[in-house]
C-alpha cells in the first residue's frame, strides 16, 4: 500500500538530544513539545517517502506499563499510537524492558500485511535488525533515521546502518524546533536547614518561632517544673522543654479552686505546645477542626460534565510539573466554590491546607506520574512544590490573598 509509517525509538531520540544539547543523556534535562515534534516527524517523513502518513508509532517505557503525563498527551493527537514497555531498576539504573520487541514484533506485522511501502525507523538499537531484514524481505522500503551525535560520531548500531536502504541525519537546527534545553530549576525546598513552607512562599512570619524577652518569661511561667532527683537541687527550667523534660512531668500544674472551700485539682500528663511560626502556643484537645476543614472538597463541587471536561485538560494541555499541579487544582476548586469569602477562614491557618483538601490534592497529583520510582510515595520535594502551587493561585484569586508574597 502506498503509504509511509514512522516508527520511533523514543529513548534513544529523546537521549540522544539530551547528549546533544545538554551534554548529557538524561531526558530530565530537556522540556519537549510532543505536538511540535510529531509534527516535524510526520513533515519530515512525508517529504524524504513521497508518501502520505498512515501512522506514527512511538515506542517508550514507563513503571509498570503506566502511561506518564507525555504518553496521555501523545495518544490523544491525531495518526500517533502509543506502544509501552517496563521500565524497571537494575544495577542501580532505570533499563527498558520489551521496547525492542514490540518494535520488531510492530515492525513485521506491517510488512507481512502490506500495510505501507515505506517505513522510517528513528533508532539506533541493533536488537532491531531481524525485523529491518524481514520488513525488506517484504517488499517495504526502510528508512533509517539518526540524531545527530553530540561528539559527531555515530550513536547507531552499524550493523543497522549498513542494512538500511536510506539513511537521513536529523540535525541540531531540526531537534531543536521542539526540543529545548531544561532551565536549570532551584532546589525546592534550598539546600541547609530543614526547609519550612512560610519560608518557601515568602510570607513574613507573625512571630519568632523562640520566645524572647517578656514573652520567654511568660512561657517559662506557664511550664511545669521537672521533677528533681532526691537530694538534688531543682533541674533549671528550660524555655523549650526536652522530650526527657516532658516524660520526667507525672502531672501538670494545678487548677486554681472553681470557688471556695474546693480543693486544686491536676490535670493528667504534660502540657503539649505545638510549635508555629507564630511562636509556641497551646492546641486544646477538644480543638479537632478549624473554620477551613468545613470547606467542601473538588469532588463534591464537580459535575459530571466538569469533570470528564478536567480529564480531557489534564491529558491535553496539564504537563505535569508539580507546581502548576497545585494551581491547577486551587483554581478549579476556588472557581467552583462560588462563595469566595468563605475562603478567608483559610488564612489563619496558612500554611496548612485543611485535612481533607490536601488529601484530595496529593492524590489528583499522583495522575501525572508523580508517584513514578518512589515506591508510590510523592517525593517529599515535590510535595512542597505542589502546596506551595496551590497557596500560590489561591493568594491570587481570593480575598485576603494579598496578604500572603509569593516569589516565583
Amino acid at each position: 500500500m502506498d503509504r509511509c509509517v514512522v516508527l520511533v525509538d523514543a529513548g534513544y531520540l529523546l537521549g540522544a538530544a539530551a547528549s546533544l544539547l545538554a551534554g548529557e543523556s538524561s531526558r530530565s534535562r530537556v522540556t519537549v513539545d510532543h505536538t511540535a515534534l510529531i509534527a516535524s516527524l510526520r513533515e519530515r517523513a512525508e517529504e524524504e517517502t513521497g508518501l502520505p502518513l498512515l501512522r506514527i508509532y512511538w515506542f517508550d517505557a514507563a513503571p509498570e506499563r503506566r502511561p506518564m503525563p507525555e504518553h496521555r498527551r501523545l495518544r490523544v493527537l491525531p495518526r500517533v499510537t502509543v506502544r509501552l514497555g517496563a521500565l524497571t531498576r537494575a544495577e542501580g539504573r532505570w533499563v527498558q524492558k520489551g521496547v525492542d520487541a514490540a518494535m520488531h514484533a510492530e515492525l513485521s506485522e506491517l510488512a507481512r500485511n502490506r500495510a505501507c511501502a515505506d517505513v522510517v525507523l528513528v533508532t539506533g538499537d541493533g536488537d532491531l535488525l531481524p525485523g529491518m531484514m524481514s520488513a525488506k524481505e517484504h517488499g517495504v522500503a526502510v528508512h533509517l533515521w539518526a540524531l545527530q551525535a553530540a561528539d559527531g560520531d555515530f550513536n547507531q548500531s552499524e550493523d543497522l546502518v549498513g542494512e538500511a536502504d536510506e539513511r537521513r541525519v536529523l540535525d541540531r537546527e531540526w531537534i531543536t524546533r521542539s526540543v529545548r534545553l531544561r532551565e536549570p530549576a532551584v532546589a525546592f525546598p534550598p539546600a541547609g536547614p530543614p526547609p519550612e513552607i512560610a519560608k518557601i512562599l515568602s510570607a513574613p512570619p507573625s512571630h519568632s518561632l523562640r520566645p524572647t524577652g517578656s514573652s520567654a518569661g511568660a512561657v517559662a511561667a506557664e511550664l511545669p517544673e521537672p521533677a528533681a532527683e532526691p537530694g538534688q537541687a531543682p533541674a533549671a527550667l528550660k524555655v523549650v522543654p526536652t522530650p526527657k523534660d516532658l516524660a520526667g512531668r507525672v502531672a501538670g500544674p494545678a487548677h486554681p479552686p472553681a470557688a471556695a472551700g474546693a480543693t486544686a485539682t491536676a490535670t493528667n500528663g504534660p502540657v503539649l505546645r505545638w510549635s508555629s511560626d507564630r511562636g509556641w502556643v497551646d492546641r486544646p484537645a477538644a480543638e479537632i477542626s478549624t473554620p477551613g476543614d468545613t470547606l467542601p472538597t473538588l469532588a463534591q463541587l464537580t459535575t459530571a460534565e466538569q469533570r470528564w471536561a478536567d480529564r480531557e485538560e489534564d491529558i491535553t494541555a496539564i504537563g505535569g510539573d508539580p507546581h502548576e499541579v497545585g494551581q491547577v487544582f486551587a483554581r478549579r476548586w476556588t472557581d467552583r466554590l462560588g462563595d469566595r469569602e468563605r475562603l478567608t477562614a483559610l488564612w489563619g491557618d496558612y500554611p496548612r491546607i485543611p485535612h481533607r483538601v490536601d488529601g484530595e490534592l496529593l492524590r489528583y497529583a499522583a495522575r501525572f506520574g508523580l508517584l513514578a520510582h518512589k515506591d508510590d510515595q510523592i517525593d517529599e520535594h515535590d510535595r512542597y512544590a505542589i502546596r506551595a502551587g496551590f497557596w500560590k493561585e489561591l493568594a491570587l484569586r481570593v480575598p485576603g490573598g494579598e496578604l500572603v508574597v509569593v516569589d516565583d
